[in-house]
């Protein structure tokens, strides 16, 4: 049985970032540290990386493994069920700076499926722990596993799968309580996480259905996880950590939590204008980071997908959307965002359309 993990024990925050196909790269990490208390330490992820091309790979060159100069804390998600492979990448990985090691066993993806990765160990208990024990034996770095309910939905086997794992060796857990073939809809089970946490000796993190900070305080106290993961709605609402900041009496810098970009203003938006001015704001601080970090036709294409996948948020977020697809340069973009948010927008605290 493992004791509790120091990398997650320590950490004060509630709430952290998702892992995310396409999403969770060096810009959106920068833009949603942006929003957090200076002294906050946390854990972050990357897009999931294939075990099979990571040792083939220059870590820091390729588009999923660049990372700012000053960040720290990171916990890359790995796809794999090779010893070789996983033995091979975690090297790399520690050697590239990581604190830890994440296994993705909840991807749905027909990609990862076919592979026998993602969601598809889980319908293997043994092997899943195999897996995880290949992955403690590569190194001295925790290993956390991030899965969903399963096709079974059967708790009893959920928590024996997760046993198996804890057994093996992994530091926490993360569960998504939706199933593979729920992929997000519907509304995730947040019992289960409840019942895992209950059941397990090392650490729990919730994730599934977090879309305000209000519901971070709800998903803790409801389940009593340890910590919060949210994906999608992190990304549209970076100031979530900074509206969750507030609340929970962290000290926040004069002028704001990153006040270059605040100016005057010193406390997070609220209402549903000033979350939409701020979505705005932190579109162009996230173009930013992708001018400094991408290529310009790489670069875009990343852009205008995060603003596909949190426009949803945005009243009239359509209308944005399809003005990004236009633009096909990082100077026309901005001019396209200053020109959008010089009319006054407002976000809306929920949205259904999550595929």
């Amino acid at each position: 049985m493992q004791s509790p993990s120091p990398q997650i024990q320590a950490i004060q925050f509630p709430l952290v970032l998702a892992p995310m196909v396409g999403m969770s790269h060096v810009a959106l990490r920068l833009l949603v540290r942006d929003y957090m208390p200076s002294q906050v330490e946390t854990i972050w992820p990357t897009e999931m990386l294939n075990s099979r091309k990571i040792p083939r790979e220059t870590l820091g060159e390729t588009f999923e493994t660049k990372k700012g100069p000053q960040e720290t804390g990171i916990v890359p998600q790995i796809l794999g069920n090779e010893e070789e492979p996983i033995r091979l990448s975690i090297e790399k990985l520690k050697n590239w700076g990581a604190i830890g090691i994440d296994i993705n066993m909840g991807c749905p993806v027909q990609k990862a499926l076919k592979h026998n990765y993602g969601v598809a160990l889980m319908g293997d208990p043994d092997y899943a722990a195999q897996v995880v024990s290949m992955a403690v034996k590569a190194s001295n770095l925790p290993v956390s596993v991030k899965l969903r309910a399963g096709n079974q939905n059967d708790f009893s086997y959920l928590k024996n799968f997760c046993q198996g794992l804890v057994e093996a060796g992994a530091s926490w857990i993360t569960l998504h309580p939706r199933t593979a073939g729920q992929k997000r809809r519907g509304l995730a089970d947040w019992e289960q996480i409840k019942k895992l946490k209950s059941e397990l000796s090392v650490p729990v993190i919730g994730n599934g259905d977090i879309q305000t900070w209000q519901d971070v305080i709800e998903m803790k106290s409801q389940t009593g996880c340890d910590l919060v993961m949210s994906g999608r709605a992190l990304a549209a609402r970076p100031w979530m950590m900074w509206q969750l900041a507030e609340d929970l009496g962290f000290e926040i810098p004069q002028g704001g939590v990153f006040s270059s970009r605040t100016g005057d203003r010193r406390e997070a938006p609220r209402t549903a204008l000033e979350e939409g001015a701020e979505y705005g704001r932190s579109l162009l601080r996230f173009l930013d980071y992708c001018e400094e970090y991408f290529p310009e036709s790489y670069g875009i294409r990343k852009f205008r997908f995060h603003v596909k996948m949190t426009c949803v948020w945005l009243q009239f977020g359509h209308a944005l959307f399809a003005l990004t697809a236009r633009a096909e340069t990082y100077q026309r973009q901005r001019e396209f965002l200053l020109e959008f948010f010089s009319v006054p927008q407002e976000m809306n605290p929920r949205t259904d359309l999550r595929e």
